[in-house]
């Protein structure tokens, strides 16, 4: 069993103040609304439908934090960390206060949440760093000690030499960042990648996680 099979729904958080306390290492989504961020979400953790997407872009405007627990030594589940979605940024169809609200709650996630250990950064492969991707990827270089995958998702609807391209152009993008940054091919609907992506994300936590002993509270509040 996958540490991410765990996963429960915790909380939704309108503002960051109402965050979970800040306890356990977390892995932010981020992506455009037509990314395949939920799908993401969901294929990594084995649920049909633990992440949901709004069929109108903008129009979710929250933080939802689901819990990830392991298995310990005695046998009880105990806490090992969050998996973060964030709100996606499709704003065609958005007004300006929505896009100021996306900015403010993301961006102050994203600059002070001390326990963010790594973001996910879901990019159709076909159409990556789009202007909300290139938001978000400039924003993170005042994050260095942040890791960051940047998932090039649906990749199956990519020919060989158009994979091959795709992921050529955002290794080169990543060297600037690196060793912070990280590159793979992914697709939600085929199931490609999948691997891949959790031992990568399995070993962003597993230092966070030596170093944040979570306390009793904490233990409570994600099994509630």
């Amino acid at each position: 069993m996958s540490l991410f099979d765990s996963a429960r729904f915790d909380v939704s958080a309108a503002a960051y103040d109402g965050c979970p306390p800040a306890r356990l290492p977390e892995i932010a989504f981020a992506g455009r609304s037509n990314a395949g961020k939920s799908t993401t979400i969901n294929v990594l953790t084995r649920k049909t439908r633990l992440a949901f997407s709004s069929k109108t872009p903008g129009r979710t405007q929250l933080l939802n934090f689901f819990s990830l627990t392991r298995k310990a030594p005695s046998g009880e589940r105990i806490p090992a960390g969050y998996l973060v979605d964030l709100p996606g940024y499709g704003f065609a169809k958005a007004n300006e206060s929505i896009r100021g609200s996306w900015s403010e709650l993301v961006g102050g996630y994203l600059a002070e949440r001390p326990t963010l250990a790594g973001l996910v950064l879901v990019m159709d492969a076909r159409r990556p760093f789009m202007p909300g991707d290139e938001w978000v990827i400039d924003f993170m270089r005042e994050r260095p000690g942040v890791r960051m995958l940047w998932l090039l998702n649906k990749s199956d609807q990519l020919k060989t030499m158009e994979k091959r391209a795709a992921l050529k152009l955002a290794q080169a993008r990543a060297a600037e960042f690196g060793s912070s940054v990280d590159v793979q091919l992914f697709s939600g609907l085929k199931r490609e990648g999948v691997e891949q992506l959790r031992e990568t994300l399995e070993a962003w936590l597993a230092p966070v996680a030596s170093e944040l002993e979570p306390t009793s509270e904490s233990s409570n509040s994600l099994q509630q």
